[in-house]
C-alpha cells in the first residue's frame, strides 16, 4: 500500500506544478497584481498582470480567472506577444476542463512565440513545452514526456542559467524519474535544481516545491533520515505563510516522511489538518491523496472497515479514479483488504473486476499488434509477388533476345558465308559477351531478390520472436500469475474455516506460493525487459551489465554518443545481440572481468566486448552449431553487419559493425 500512496503522490505532484508557480506570499501577490490593473502603466504591463491573476485565480474562482483572462487579451489586441502570450494562459486555463483544447492553445502558443527571440519568448515557450507533453503522457507514456523535456523545453531554458524557470524543469523531470523508480537520475536532477534556486532565488516559491521533490524522492526509497533534511527546509521556507494554500504540498510531504518512518499515528493528525488546507483551496486531487495515505495508516493499524470505506469513498468521489490505471490499481487494494478481513467472496469480486480492466486495457495494445503485424505480412507478401513477375518478365526478355541474336547471326552466315565469313566471326563474339553480361546481370538480380527475401524472412522471424516473448511475459504475468493470486485467496480463506489456530506447515505452503508468484513476475519482466520500452538502449543495456555484475566476474560498460531516436526494432535486435554476447562470456570465458563498449556514428553502431578468460580454438566459432552463435549471425546478418572474433589463451575480442538503417 506504502508503494500505491508513493506513486500516486508523484502523480498529484505533476498535476500541481502544471503551471506557474506563485509565490509563498500570496495574499501579497495578489494584492500587488491588483494594483498593477488598476494603475495608470501601458497595457502590456496590465495585460500580464491580468494574465497572472487568471492563473492564480483558475483553481479557487473560475468566473473571476476567466474574466481576468478576456481582459488581458483586450488589451494585448495589438501586440503581437502579448496575444502569445493569451494562448499559453488561456491552455493554462482549460487545462484541468478540456485537455485537447488546452493542447491545441500550447501548441499556437509556441507557434507564435517562436516568432521572437527574447528570454521571456523562450520561458514561456519551454513551458508550454512541459504542458504539452504533460497533457500527452497518459496516451504517449513516460518516455514521449522525457523526450519533450529534454529536447523541447529544457534546452530553450539552459541560456538563462539565472532564470528560475530552469530550476522548476529541472525539479519536473526529477520527480518523472522518480516515479518512474530511476532514483539516481531523480537525485541527481533534483540536486540541480537546488543548486541553482538556491543560487539565484533563495526565497522563491520553486526551491520549496525543490525541496519536497527531494524529500518525496528519499521517502520513496525508505530514507528518512535524508528526506528528513528537505523537509525541514521546505518547513523553514512555508512556516512564515500560515494562510499559504502550499501549506497543503508540505503537509503531504510530512505525512510521507512520517509513513516511511512508520510513525502512523503521528500522521493522522497531520493528515487532517492538510484536509483542511486542500479543501479551503478546492484542492480535490491532494485531498482524494490525504484520504488515500488515511486508509494506508488504518490498514496497517488493522482498522480494515475504515481503511475499506476511505477507499471505497475515494472510488465515489472518482477524481483519482478517472485514470483506469489508477483504478486497477485501487481495485488489487480492495481485494487485499477484504482478503485480510476473511471476506473471500468480496475479495474474488474486486480481484475480478481487476483482472477484467486489466485485460481490457491490454485487448486495445494487443488488437493494435495484431493489425501492424498483418499489415507488415499483408505488404512483404505483395513485394514478393511483384519481386517474382519482374524476375520472370526479364527471364523472357532475355530468351527473346537470345535467339533473336541466333537468328540474325544465322541468316548473316547463309548469305555471306564466304566473304563475310570475318565480319560474322566478329559479330558472334560481339553477341556472345553481351549474352555473358545480361546473364551475370541475370544472377546478379536473382542473388540481390534472394537476398531481399532473406531479409524478410529473418525480419519476421526476429519480430515472431520478440512479440512471442512479450506475449509470454503478458501472459505469465497478467494470466497465470492473477490465477495464483486467486489461489492464494481462495487458500487463506479456506485456513481460517478449518483451522481453528495458525498451522505452521500451512503458512509455510502460502510463503512458498507467495514466492513462486514473485519468481513468475522476475522471470516475465526478463523475457521483455521494461527499462528498453521505458528507458531506451543505453539505460537496458546499463541494467544488462549491473544483472551479470557479481562478486567474481565484474562487468564494465562504457556508452559513448548512443542516440535516442533509434527505432524500437533496432534497439531490441542491439540488446539481443549484446545479451548473447555477455551470456557466452560470463558462461564459457571462465575470467573475471568483461568490458562492454557500444558507440554511435551517424549510421554506424559498434559493439566491443573483451574478457580476459582463456579464450578458445581459432576458427570454432566458425563450424560450431551453437544455438547462440547462429541467433547472434542472424541478427548481425538482419542489421547488414559485420562479425570479428579475436581469440587466444589471453582471452577473446567481439567486434561488432551495425548499419542502423538496414530496416
Amino acid at each position: 500500500m506504502m508503494r500505491l500512496t508513493l506513486l500516486l503522490s508523484i502523480l498529484f505532484s505533476l498535476s500541481l506544478f502544471s503551471q506557474q508557480i506563485s509565490p509563498l506570499n500570496e495574499k501579497r501577490y495578489e494584492d500587488s497584481l491588483k494594483i498593477v490593473v488598476k494603475s495608470h502603466l501601458d497595457n502590456s504591463k496590465k495585460a500580464d498582470a491580468y494574465y497572472l491573476l487568471s492563473n492564480y485565480s483558475r483553481n479557487t474562482d473560475s468566473s473571476w480567472s476567466k474574466k481576468c483572462l478576456e481582459s488581458g487579451r483586450v488589451l494585448s489586441k495589438n501586440n503581437a506577444f502579448l496575444m502569445a502570450e493569451f494562448y499559453y494562459y488561456n491552455g493554462l486555463y482549460f487545462l484541468e476542463k478540456d485537455k485537447e483544447k488546452a493542447s491545441g492553445y500550447f501548441q499556437m502558443a509556441i507557434k507564435e512565440l517562436g516568432r521572437f527571440k527574447t528570454e521571456k519568448s523562450d520561458i514561456i515557450q519551454a513551458l508550454s513545452w512541459f504542458n504539452y507533453g504533460l497533457i500527452k503522457k497518459n496516451k504517449e507514456g513516460y518516455p514521449f514526456f522525457i523526450k519533450i523535456m529534454l529536447e523541447k523545453s529544457i534546452p530553450l531554458v539552459e541560456k538563462y542559467e539565472t532564470s528560475r524557470t530552469l530550476g522548476f524543469l529541472y525539479t519536473q523531470l526529477a520527480l518523472t524519474f522518480t516515479y518512474n523508480a530511476e532514483f539516481q537520475k531523480a537525485e541527481y536532477y533534483n540536486n540541480k535544481a537546488i543548486e541553482n534556486l538556491q543560487k539565484n532565488s533563495p526565497n522563491s516559491a520553486e526551491l520549496f516545491y525543490a525541496y519536497l521533490s527531494s524529500s518525496s524522492n528519499f521517502c520513496y526509497q525508505a530514507k528518512g533520515d535524508k528526506a528528513k533534511n528537505f523537509l525541514d527546509k521546505a518547513e523553514k521556507m512555508i512556516q512564515l505563510y500560515p494562510e499559504s494554500s502550499a501549506n497543503a504540498a508540505y503537509l503531504y510531504g510530512k505525512t510521507l516522511y512520517l509513513i516511511t518512518k512508520q510513525k502512523n499515528e503521528e500522521a493522522l493528525p497531520v493528515i487532517e489538518q492538510g484536509l483542511v488546507y486542500a479543501i479551503k483551496f478546492n484542492q480535490n486531487l491532494l485531498a482524494q491523496m490525504f484520504y488515500l495515505n488515511k486508509c494506508d495508516i488504518f490498514r496497517k493499524l488493522k482498522r480494515y472497515t475504515e481503511a475499506k470505506n476511505v477507499l471505497e469513498n475515494i472510488l465515489k468521489e472518482k477524481t483519482l479514479v478517472i485514470d483506469a490505471n489508477n483504478r486497477k490499481t485501487i481495485y488489487r487494494q480492495l481485494s487485499n483488504l477484504n482478503e485480510e478481513m476473511g471476506n473471500s467472496s468480496d475479495a474474488l469480486s474486486w480481484e475480478r473486476k481487476y483482472s477484467k480492466l486489466n485485460d481490457s486495457l491490454n485487448s486495445e495494445n494487443i488488437k493494435l499488434e495484431i493489425n501492424t503485424l498483418e499489415k507488415k505480412f499483408n505488404t512483404a507478401e505483395k513485394e514478393r509477388k511483384i519481386a517474382t513477375l519482374h524476375a520472370e518478365k526479364k527471364q523472357k526478355e532475355l530468351e527473346v533476345n537470345k535467339k533473336n541474336s541466333y537468328l540474325w547471326g544465322l541468316g548473316l552466315s547463309l548469305l555471306l558465308i564466304i566473304s563475310l565469313f570475318v565480319l560474322f566471326m566478329i559479330i558472334y563474339r560481339k553477341n556472345n559477351k553481351i549474352s555473358e553480361q545480361k546473364e551475370i546481370n541475370l544472377q546478379q538480380k536473382i542473388k540481390d531478390i534472394r537476398q531481399k527475401e532473406e531479409l524478410t524472412l529473418t525480419k519476421a522471424i526476429l519480430e515472431s520472436e520478440e512479440r512471442e516473448r512479450e506475449r509470454i511475459a503478458r501472459d505469465l504475468h497478467d494470466g497465470l500469475g492473477g490465477m495464483l493470486a486467486g489461489v492464494k485467496i481462495n487458500l487463506s480463506s479456506w485456513s481460517s474455516s478449518y483451522f481453528k489456530e495458525e498451522n505452521t506447515e500451512f503458512s509455510k505452503i502460502l510463503e512458498q506460493l507467495d514466492r513462486s508468484v514473485g519468481e513468475l513476475r522476475y522471470v516475465a519482466r526478463n523475457l521483455m525487459p521494461e527499462s528498453l520500452l521505458n528507458f531506451g538502449l543505453e539505460t537496458a543495456l546499463n541494467d544488462l551489465c549491473e544483472f551479470y555484475t557479481r562478486t567474481d566476474m565484474e562487468v564494465d560498460f562504457q556508452p559513448l554518443n548512443i542516440e535516442s531516436t533509434l527505432s524500437l526494432p533496432i534497439q531490441v535486435n542491439i540488446y539481443r545481440i549484446v545479451q548473447e554476447l555477455l551470456a557466452n562470456a560470463v558462461k564459457h570465458s571462465g575470467g573475471n572481468h568483461i568490458l562492454l563498449q557500444c558507440s554511435q556514428s551517424e549510421d554506424h553502431f559498434m559493439i566491443t566486448v573483451e574478457d580476459d578468460g582463456e579464450g578458445f580454438a581459432e576458427d570454432i566459432y566458425k563450424t560450431t552449431n551453437s544455438m547462440g552463435l547462429r541467433n547472434l549471425r542472424n541478427r548481425v546478418g538482419y542489421l547488414k553487419g559485420k562479425l570479428e572474433i579475436n581469440s587466444d589463451h589471453e582471452g577473446t575480442t567481439i567486434n561488432i559493425e551495425l548499419d542502423t538503417n538496414a530496416i
